[in-house]
C-alpha cells in the first residue's frame, strides 16, 4: 500500500510538473490581465493619474453617446452576420458534401482562403473593390444600371457599416462550411435512405434527420461567430478608423481609441469588462436555447 501511494504521489508530481509551464503562462498572461482589467475599471487610470473613482467609469460609459453608438453598431454587426453566416455556410455545405472529393476540397479551399489570409492583404483588396473612383463594386453596379453615380462605400455613413459587414461575412464563413461538410458526412446515410423510402421529402429528411445531428456543430458555430463579431476590430481600424463620424465604430475599436490614443486605460477597461459580461450573457443564452436539444 505504501509503495502504491508513493507511486501515485510521484505520478501526480510529474503530471503537475508538465502542466506547470502552461498554468504559469495562463496565470501570468491571461488570468492576471483579466483581474487587472476588472480592478482598474474602478480607477481613473491614465498616464498621470491613478485615482479610485468607484463606479463613475460605468456611469460615464452609459452616458457616453459615442459608446452607445458603438454598442448599437456592434449589435447590428452581430445580428446581421451570425444568422447569415450560419444559413449560408449550411447551404454551401449541404450542396457540396456529397460531391466528389476534388469538388469538396475546391470549395473548402475557396471559402477558407480569406480566413488564413492576413488582415492587411484582405484590407488592401477590399479597399480597391470599394474605391469610389476606380473600384470594381461601383463599376459592376453601374454596368447593371443599379446605381447612377459612384458611391463612397467607406466614406458615406449610410453605407460604411454595411460594407464592413460584407467583408466580415467573407472572412467568417470558411470555418463553418468546413465544419458543416464534416458533420453532414458523418450522418448515417441509411437513416436518410429509409426516410426517403417511407415517403419523406427532402425538407423532412433535413429537418428530422440531418438537423438534429447538426445541432452540436451549429451551437459551436453560433457561439464562436457571435464572439468574433462582438470583437470586430482589425477591419474597422484598417479601413475606416471608426468613421465617418463614428458610424462604423464598435466597442472594441472605441476601447482601443480610449486606451492607446487617449491613454484613458481605466475607462477603456470599463468597456472591456462590459463587453466580456455581455458576451458571457449572450453565450449563456445561446447554450440554453440551442443546447437543450443537443446530444453529445
Amino acid at each position: 500500500m505504501k509503495t502504491s501511494h508513493k507511486l501515485m504521489m510521484r505520478e501526480t508530481i510529474v503530471s503537475y510538473t508538465f502542466l506547470a509551464p502552461v498554468l504559469i503562462f495562463f496565470a501570468v498572461f491571461v488570468l492576471t490581465p483579466m483581474v487587472m482589467g476588472l480592478v482598474t475599471s474602478f480607477f481613473n487610470y491614465t498616464m498621470t493619474d491613478f485615482t479610485f473613482v468607484g463606479i463613475d467609469n460605468y456611469i460615464r460609459m452609459f452616458n457616453d453617446e459615442v459608446f452607445i453608438k458603438s454598442l448599437i453598431n456592434t449589435i447590428i454587426i452581430v445580428v446581421a452576420s451570425v444568422p447569415i453566416t450560419v444559413i449560408f455556410s449550411l447551404f454551401v455545405a449541404s450542396q457540396t458534401y456529397e460531391k466528389s472529393a476534388f469538388t469538396r476540397s475546391f470549395f473548402r479551399c475557396v471559402f477558407f482562403l480569406p480566413v488564413v489570409t492576413g488582415s492587411v492583404a484582405v484590407t488592401v483588396v477590399w479597399k480597391w473593390i470599394y474605391d469610389p473612383l476606380s473600384g470594381i463594386m461601383n463599376y459592376v453596379l453601374k454596368s447593371g444600371n443599379l446605381i447612377e453615380q459612384n458611391i463612397s462605400w467607406l466614406g458615406d455613413k449610410r453605407y460604411a457599416l454595411l460594407a464592413i459587414i460584407i467583408i466580415l461575412l467573407t472572412t467568417s464563413v470558411g470555418q463553418p462550411i468546413i465544419l458543416y461538410i464534416a458533420s453532414l458526412g458523418n450522418i448515417d446515410k441509411s437513416l436518410m435512405e429509409a426516410a426517403r423510402v417511407d415517403g419523406a421529402n427532402e425538407f423532412q429528411v433535413f429537418w428530422k434527420i440531418k438537423w438534429p445531428s447538426l445541432l452540436p456543430t451549429t451551437l459551436y458555430i453560433v457561439v464562436i461567430t457571435t464572439i468574433n463579431s462582438f470583437q470586430c476590430f482589425a477591419l474597422i481600424q484598417l479601413l475606416t478608423s471608426g468613421g465617418p463620424n463614428y458610424s462604423t465604430s464598435t466597442i472594441m475599436y472605441y476601447l482601443y481609441e480610449k486606451a492607446f490614443k487617449l491613454s484613458e486605460y481605466g475607462y477603456a477597461n470599463t468597456m472591456g469588462v462590459f463587453l466580456a459580461v455581455l458576451i458571457g450573457i449572450i453565450s449563456f443564452a445561446q447554450f440554453k436555447f440551442l443546447g437543450s436539444d443537443v446530444e453529445y
